[in-house]
């Protein structure tokens, strides 16, 4: 059993309703229709459109008889001040609920516009202090990518126009009131985006299995996303090519899985140093988290020797074979970080260390977060 916990545990709690399946939008449209009679659809400037889920989105509401109106100026790495102009465009058109259709960012954003749209005298960097007025509004989710999970979880992770950096917020107002889940949306993604999507939803399963609450229900949760991930990556990595359908359905619901394990268990130490990387670096957000992974497991390898066997029994492979497919799917050019550089992006947790940093394989502090860093 796992930290010596005799009786299986059972904390677990994901309040969206979650439909999935082929055609989940347009058969479900009644769902929506529960939400309100306006809404503003919050994407990005492609994602939606390619992948045909803003066309069936549309049809979804017209169908039902719901009038709404597109903000499509999300970009990768959400702002605050865009979401903050989509929670006034919100109330522009009277909307009673959000529906937010893409990858990680504009989902992420939706749930900061739901915040923005109910709370007009909230100033953009307000939304991290917590506290506001109002409930947010309803919030629906159809997700484009597999990588974030972001439909099932409660956290929003937006980017700070003042300082550039990326913070989240969490807590039960993040939450969805549904998801719509279809794996078709995800099949116009391309090579690059597929494999850097499917690393962030590998590290979130990754992370959070070492971390104190992986455990019971969660871990049934955490094996089952890596049955479906981890064979559909090492496909990514062998053949160099874009999934067959199948293996679009396995990335996809994958990544759902990964993401009510984060839900509950959070993440470690490389989401917030993939931040630095993606800041500063431009490296897509799941390269950037996959990057500390290798370094995440020789911490688990002293840490937590028996979590590691057992994650590695899920896998069916040895330590090296994953290491290595891992740092081949990621694909980061040496950085060639200073130490004075890796020591500087580093402050910023000597204060503050984020809880990833103390859920972590032994614990990480910013001075071995810098010696990490300047490896890179």
């Amino acid at each position: 059993m796992r930290k010596g916990v005799s009786i299986p545990m059972l904390d677990f709690y994901m309040p969206v309703k979650v439909v999935s399946g082929k055609g989940a939008v347009v058969k479900n449209a009644a769902l929506l229709r529960e939400l309100g009679r306006r809404c503003l659809i919050v994407t990005g400037g492609s994602s939606a459109r390619l992948s045909g889920a803003l066309d069936d989105a549309k049809t979804a509401l017209e169908q039902e008889g719901v009038a709404f109106e597109v903000f499509d100026k999300i970009g990768p790495n959400p702002l605050l001040s865009a979401c903050r102009e989509a929670g006034e465009a919100a109330r522009g058109c009277g909307a009673e609920f959000i529906l937010g259709i893409g990858g990680g960012s504009p989902l992420d954003a939706a749930k900061a516009v739901a915040i923005y749209a109910a709370n007009e005298d909230l100033a953009p960097a307000d939304i991290y202090k917590r506290v506001y007025n109002n409930k947010p509004l309803p919030l629906a989710l159809i997700g484009t990518t597999a990588g974030t999970g972001s439909e099932v979880t409660a956290v929003s992770v937006l980017t700070d126009d003042a300082t550039g950096r990326k913070k989240s917020i969490s807590g039960p107002d993040c939450y969805a009131a549904l998801a719509l889940a279809d794996a078709k949306y995800t099949r116009t993604m391309p090579y690059d985006v597929t494999v850097s999507t499917a690393l962030d939803a590998f590290s979130h399963i990754a992370e959070a299995w070492f971390t104190p609450n992986c455990r019971g229900i969660t871990t049934v949760l955490a094996r089952e996303g890596l049955r479906l991930l981890w064979p559909a990556m090492k496909r990514l990595l062998e053949e160099k090519t874009l999934p067959d359908e199948p293996g679009r359905d396995r990335l996809y619901f994958g990544s759902l899985y990964a993401g009510l394990v984060i839900n509950t268990c959070g993440t470690g130490f490389p989401h917030p140093l993939g931040y630095v990387l993606t800041e500063n670096y431009g490296v897509p957000h799941g390269k950037a988290c996959a990057a500390f992974l290798p370094a995440y497991l020789e911490r688990a390898k002293k840490h937590e020797p028996r979590l590691l066997e057992e994650f590695l029994g899920v896998l069916g492979e040895e330590y090296a074979a994953v290491a290595a497919a891992v740092n081949a799917l990621t694909a980061l050019p040496r950085v060639g970080m200073t130490p004075e550089q890796a020591a500087g992006f580093a402050a910023r947790w000597q204060k503050e260390p984020p809880k990833n940093f103390a859920t972590s394989p032994g614990g990480l502090t910013a001075l071995e977060a810098a010696d990490i860093l300047a490896g890179i």
